[in-house]
């Protein structure tokens, strides 16, 4: 399967029209959380649980701690494959810069609006350095909004986390990108995506709701947002989709988290989205003879979420968007749940 791609490709972004020389960042905020308290909290109670609480005095759980020492330390004393695991989800987590998540608004300044289709990207200049984004805001908004994850060594990304401010000037070029919200239709609407590559289709969730497209010919269509992510706070627009939830009978937010658990007692999903996606789909609607074993029993699998929907692989519309391969094993599990490859639209990077 080609998976249209859109990050990473510089030297094309940069040939795109030319928006805008002077476009104004009017807001700068982080999503993502400091979480090192929580991660030292929980290597303490895996060394307490195995009687290894004075491998390190209570300030050295921290920066002093050589993590691959102490995993393999703990590997040496017999803790358990699932210790072993978290302890090195938790080093990655403690060793993760913060901030790792921002949401960036522009204001463009010139005369001439920028039009764009909900699902497009844009590409973003900063210092001398250009990154296509997705544009996560409705085109009905007046300013122009991006999700950035930090990329550990890019230099745009570093830049961005370090010196953009409110107030400073970026190059907007675009926008661009094939992904875009088709017309309105009696098809319900599965947004699939693992961590930024929700950006574009929070761009669409709002323009839906901001047009009244939730609704045609008087009927409320059912709106799925599946999202994957490690950690709670690596959601993006978690808040804007849970307060969504909470208003439209019709909107369903479905995170999973695979490795929130060692932090808190979360009881979301927390399996791979085209696994999770299984569980909500109507299983009357499925010929669970005809799929692969591998996805056939997820079907089966009651869903974490209390929702009464369910989703007709028949009548919907699906968007796919996040890192290549997780996109490509996405597109591959619609498919073979019968969603007709023409309701399918899909994007990669990475």
């Amino acid at each position: 399967m080609d998976v249209p791609r859109h990050l990473g490709h510089h030297e094309a972004a940069a040939e795109l029209p030319l928006v805008t020389e002077s476009a104004t960042v009017t807001d700068v905020t982080v999503m993502d959380e400091n979480r090192v308290d929580e991660v030292e909290r929980a290597v303490r109670a895996i060394l307490d649980r195995n009687d290894a609480g004075d491998w390190y005095d209570e300030e050295e759980i921290g920066s002093d701690v050589d993590w691959e020492d102490l995993q393999s330390r703990a590997a040496e004393a017999g803790f358990s494959d699932a210790e072993l695991d978290a302890l090195s989800d938790l080093a990655g987590r403690f060793e993760r810069p913060y901030p790792s998540l921002l949401r960036v608004r522009v204001c463009i300044d010139d005369d001439t609006p920028f039009e764009f289709a909900p699902g497009q990207y844009a590409t973003v200049t900063f210092d001398g350095h250009p990154r296509p984004y997705s544009i996560a805001s409705s085109p009905t908004e007046d300013e122009v909004e991006f999700c950035i994850r930090r990329v550990p060594g890019g230099r745009l990304t570093t830049d961005l986390f370090q010196y953009l401010d409110e107030g400073d000037e970026v190059t907007v070029r675009g926008p661009n990108g094939e992904m875009v919200l088709g017309p309105p239709s009696a098809n319900d609407l599965v947004f699939l995506a693992t961590g930024t590559g929700v950006a574009p289709f929070k761009g669409m969730v709002d323009y839906l709701f901001d047009t009244g497209r939730n609704v045609v010919d008087g009927v409320e269509r059912d709106v799925w947002v599946f999202l994957g992510c490690a950690w709670e706070d690596d959601l993006a627009y978690r808040e804007a989709f849970r307060e969504y939830d909470r208003r439209y009978d019709g909107f369903h937010f479905v995170p999973t988290l695979t490795r929130e658990h060692h932090l808190t007692d979360w009881t979301g999903e927390s399996d791979y989205v085209q696994r999770v996606l299984l569980k909500y789909v109507d299983d009357d609607a499925v010929d669970t003879d005809e799929l692969p074993p591998g996805l056939a029993r997820f079907v089966a699998e009651p869903p974490a979420r209390d929702i009464a929907a369910r989703i007709d692989p028949g009548s919907v519309d699906v968007y796919a968007c996040g890192i290549s391969a997780m996109v490509e094993q996405l597109v591959d599990t619609t498919l073979a749940v019968g969603v007709p490859e023409e309701a399918t639209q899909f994007e990669g990077f990475g």
